[in-house]
């Protein structure tokens, strides 16, 4: 009986043992809050005051820091493979329509030169990515989340499949819920991310086919003129100044008035006008067109649970020491 008792609790030991041992073979292999506290434990903070520094300087770096967390953890994980441009044989993702007025990256390249002047090849690009976004939010008037770090750097882009990741402008409600739900992103967190059209802008491009050559009928009557007076014809100029904000009260804020505008049917997007016309999104769009903390919590929960998919670590990818390349050695 004794040597039973020794030997199930060696084998209890090797069990408790085993995932650490799988840390010291393979290193980090998940993230963690401070991941770089021993590292470079000036890291995060010095992405903050980055961050803080450019939207006193250009304010839509913000909004530019969270749609980049989007189409960066959409495609293949959190990795930082946006960022790559195109050379040496690789096509960048900016390249794709998908990324159709997306802007502020050489931004990013301050804010890594920042915290590679600390600790040189030490924070990964995907990490930039994220910890920006964050603190983007929050310069936005959002919440605060407590993201994890330790992601690692894709060594190749993923240009060939971003559009069978990131959902068209267009696309109907259906197919936008199954891309967020392709990533583990349920229906009321799909509705909390989208809230962060309050702080975007539609390029008209996007938008005549709701005006031209007649309005789309479920668009309130006056709001449909308004958009006619900032795309004022059925071909605009894709690199013109020609867009419309889907939050006229507080453009600059991420708040619930993008869901209050939904409820008047003065939404921008096909995607933007379902969500208040399917029973399956509705009741989230009401509660958070009444409830501003409820839409924090729900955007809070959503944006981790994104910034968190299907990321590189351990001893996957690299350290990028330029957002821009992969490393030559």
């Amino acid at each position: 009986m004794a040597a039973y008792k020794h030997h199930a609790f060696s084998s209890f030991i090797i069990l408790m043992l085993f995932p650490l041992l799988l840390q010291f073979q393979f290193g980090k292999s998940e993230l963690q809050l401070n991941y770089y506290s021993e590292s470079c434990p000036k890291a995060e903070e010095i992405i903050k005051q980055e961050v803080t520094k450019l939207y006193y300087e250009h304010g839509n770096t913000a909004v530019s820091w969270l749609r980049n967390l989007f189409h960066d953890c959409f495609v293949q994980g959190c990795d930082a493979s946006l960022l790559l441009e195109s050379v040496n044989g690789i096509e960048s993702e900016k390249a794709s329509g998908r990324s159709f007025g997306m802007r502020n990256f050489k931004y990013v390249n301050t804010i890594k030169k920042a915290v590679e002047n600390e600790c040189p090849s030490t924070v990964s690009c995907a990490d930039v990515v994220a910890l920006s976004a964050r603190d983007g939010i929050v310069m936005l008037g959002g919440p605060h989340i407590e993201m994890k770090t330790g992601r690692r750097d894709s060594k190749e882009s993923y240009a060939k499949i971003v559009e069978e990741f990131i959902p068209n402008h267009n696309d109907s409600l259906s197919s936008v819920l199954s891309s967020f739900q392709s990533v583990g992103i349920d229906v009321e967190g799909t509705v909390a991310l989208l809230g962060a059209h309050s702080v975007g802008r539609v390029h008209c491009v996007n938008l005549v086919h709701r005006l031209y050559p007649t309005v789309d009928p479920t668009l309130d009557p006056d709001y449909a003129e308004y958009l006619k007076g900032r795309c004022p014809t059925p071909i605009p100029d894709p690199d013109g100044v020609q867009y419309s904000r889907n939050d006229r009260e507080t453009p600059m804020i991420l708040d619930n008035n993008y869901y209050k505008n939904l409820l008047k049917n003065k939404g921008l997007l096909i995607v933007d006008s379902e969500l208040a016309s399917d029973p399956a999104t509705l009741p989230f769009v009401q509660k958070m067109a009444s409830d501003n903390d409820y839409f924090n919590e729900q955007f809070s929960r959503a944006a981790l649970l994104l910034s968190e998919n299907s990321p590189l670590t351990g001893d996957q990818g690299e350290v990028r020491k330029d957002c821009r390349y992969v490393n030559t050695n």
